[in-house]
């Protein structure tokens, strides 16, 4: 079978826009941000397939996309992943209003749940939805489930959820319709602090379970 590749597109007058086929847009957002002509960078925004690669200016467009192809090359010719960036560790609560529900569709005890979902290896994928929601990549396979069929119109903050081969740790305030397993009391969106989020593209997560 052929390996996907990679597709690079103009997106306006200062963007490209990668299509990661096969690298994790995550992997390529930071190799991006590894080099040092990043810095005139406008942004480089990765999503679930995609990277947005914005420039400052109008000039270079094709020397960047000659830059950008060659990351590409790179980054698909790896054996394995990056490193990740920091390990950041979350206190977690099992104690989600969907946990026992979760346990019953996937024929597991909550507790079994509690003890998969600690021992997954999470990355920062991309942020979207809403600020400071960063979608986690790592669910094991045997706690993927689909999206609830009717989302909740108001998730508090530190709500831990999952949904397909993500997990989430809800900013608060948002719609939601993952299946709540837990809660923490990490703050991981503070619009008063420098900077707000508290997590990165590329950071790993930990999940660490505590006394309910």
């Amino acid at each position: 079978m052929t390996r996907a590749e990679p597709v690079l597109r103009r997106a306006g007058d200062r963007g490209w826009l990668i299509d990661c086929a096969g690298p994790r847009p995550a992997d390529v957002a930071t190799a991006i941000r590894a080099r040092p002509w990043s810095s005139e960078l406008r942004d480089v925004v990765p999503a679930a397939t995609t990277v947005l690669v914005v420039a400052e200016t109008l000039a270079g467009m094709e020397p960047l996309a000659a830059e950008l192809r060659a990351v590409l090359d790179e980054v698909g010719g790896r054996a394995s992943r990056p490193a990740p960036g920091r390990t950041v560790v979350i206190p977690v609560r099992y104690d989600g209003v969907d946990l026992a529900a979760v346990a019953e569709r996937v024929g597991m005890t909550p507790r079994r749940v509690a003890r998969l979902h600690t021992g997954g290896t999470y990355t920062v994928g991309f942020f979207g939805f809403a600020p400071g929601f960063a979608y986690l990549d790592g669910v094991p396979e045997s706690l993927r489930l689909p999206r609830l069929s009717s989302p909740r119109p108001r998730v508090a903050a530190g709500v831990v959820a999952i949904a397909g081969n993500q997990t989430v740790v809800y900013p608060g305030g948002t719609p939601g319709g993952w299946h709540q397993i837990g809660v923490t009391e990490e703050r991981l969106w503070d619009v008063d602090a420098q900077p707000p989020n508290r997590l990165a593209i590329g950071d790993r997560v930990v999940f660490e379970e505590v006394a309910s």
